[in-house]
Formats: C-alpha cells, sequence, structure tokens
C-alpha cells in the first residue's frame, strides 16, 4: 500500500503517516514493516528476513557445539584424573 500510495503524496513518510492512520498503527511500526520489505526485495540493502532466520539457526547450532565441548572436555578431564588416581596393578 505505501509503495502504491507513495507517488500521491509527496513522500514515503507522507504516505506511512497516512496508511498508518488508516489501518490503525504506528507510522513507526509501519516504516519497519516497510524497510523489512525493501530489504527483502533488494530495493535497499541489509540482511534479508530469510538470512536474518539462517543465522539464528546458525548461532543456536554453535551455541550446542560448543556446550557439547565444554561437556567432553569436562569428561575427559574427569576420566584422565581417574586414570592417574586408580592404584596401579601388581
Amino acid at each position: 500500500m505505501v509503495f502504491e500510495c507513495e507517488r500521491e503524496h509527496g513522500s514515503q513518510w507522507a504516505a506511512i503517516l497516512s496508511i498508518a492512520q488508516k489501518i490503525g498503527c504506528t507510522p513507526e511500526t509501519l516504516r519497519t514493516w516497510v524497510r523489512r520489505v525493501e530489504v527483502d526485495t533488494g530495493r535497499r540493502g541489509g540482511v534479508t528476513s530469510e538470512e536474518r532466520t539462517r543465522i539464528k539457526q546458525l548461532e543456536r547450532e554453535n551455541f550446542e557445539l560448543r556446550r557439547a565441548n565444554e561437556i567432553l572436555r569436562k569428561a575427559s578431564a574427569f576420566f584422565a584424573q581417574a586414570e592417574l588416581d586408580r592404584r596401579p596393578k601388581r
């Protein structure tokens, strides 16, 4: 709607103000949605919604891998210490 009404108004912001009032949201909320669409369609630079989702997924995976590595490191140290503490067989 904003892109269609932009020609009728003097600027994109004027179109956003007009449409936000009609649909019952704040102009800043609508502006954020417009910017997101512009990024997703390539009209504006930035990280697309798809890329953002992928980044979050990779960050979660990275966190889980770090946690697993820490558990393995502690287990390895525990078993190594247990081996050192074990009495030798005679």
